[in-house]
């Protein structure tokens, strides 16, 4: 970790000296990484200016989502859909972070039933009665990035396919109680796997979630089949999202060779998947976007 002098200023942007601002919070890092564990740099860590610039970015991100939630229903296509969420995020300033990403065709994620995430809307993809839908939006505010997803249920699910869906959503708060300083995301990974190993589902190994904030994906990569006292060290001012992937039938995936992007169950069961953005806090946690 490079470190400033320690009558230098602080590299969190107080204007402090750096000897009265973070020296105490890196050296205890470092006593972290000489015992071997992956820890942060400053990169990942965020400052209080870039924080509340991402929150702001999350009110976005946010109130698509609450938009989606009062209008989706059976008979709109996933394309309507994608033109609300492009329509609002840029009516409020923002721009859909997904839009053009590494090819990305649309400004949102619509995935269906045994569509595990990066469904692509069109407008031959009509909602049904009985439908489970994922819409995963992300935003760019400037240069900051927010990023959460929200579980539909259309019309008459059945009882089998809401048990997936409350288990998913569910199990990210199970994870929730992990989350704090000096822990590590292992901590939260094992936690939210053995909460969906016992109601009887899989957690998707190879798509986790992701550090964000100033850009669309940052370290760290976010397991949810990881152990209790691995993967890297959690620190106030970090930000990443929680975002497990739930399949009713085994973990096995397989990626749309046509389009490239959507992943399914290679079973063909159904797939659950909800995603806030998360803060480390000095004493825990705040939910940036939900």
């Amino acid at each position: 970790m490079d470190k400033p002098g320690r009558n230098d200023e602080c590299w969190c942007g107080s204007g402090k000296k750096y000897k009265k601002c973070h020296i105490d919070f890196d050296e205890k890092i470092e006593e972290f990484e000489v015992q071997g564990f992956e820890v942060p740099d400053h990169t990942i860590i965020k400052t209080k200016s870039q924080i509340e610039k991402i929150k702001e970015s999350a009110v976005i991100n946010i109130a698509v989502l609450d938009y989606v939630s009062d209008n989706i229903k059976a008979g709109i296509s996933t394309e309507e859909i994608n033109s609300w969420v492009n329509d609002i995020t840029y009516k409020m300033g923002g721009v859909p972070a997904p839009l053009n990403y590494e090819g990305f065709p649309k400004s949102v994620c619509t995935s269906i039933n045994n569509e595990v995430c990066h469904g692509i809307p069109s407008k031959d993809i009509i909602l049904k009665d009985g439908d489970i839908v994922n819409v995963d939006v992300s935003t760019n505010l400037n240069g900051y990035y927010s990023d959460s997803s929200r579980m539909f249920c259309i019309g008459n699910v059945s009882e089998e396919n809401k048990a997936l869906v409350k288990a998913a959503k569910d199990c990210i708060y199970e994870g929730l109680k992990q989350v704090k300083p000096w822990g590590f995301l292992g901590d939260m990974g094992q936690a939210v796997n053995d909460f969906i190993k016992s109601k009887g589902y899989s957690v998707v190994r190879e798509v986790g979630g992701h550090g964000i904030g100033l850009e669309f994906h940052e370290d760290p990569w976010v397991s949810y089949v990881s152990k209790k006292g691995t993967e890297m060290l959690m620190v106030p001012g970090m930000i990443f999202t929680i975002e497990p992937m739930i399949n009713m039938g085994d973990a096995d995936i397989y990626v749309d060779e046509e389009n490239g992007w959507t992943i399914y169950t290679r079973d063909g069961k159904p797939s659950a998947q909800w995603e806030i953005q998360v803060l480390v806090t000095d004493d825990g946690y705040e939910i940036i976007s939900y």
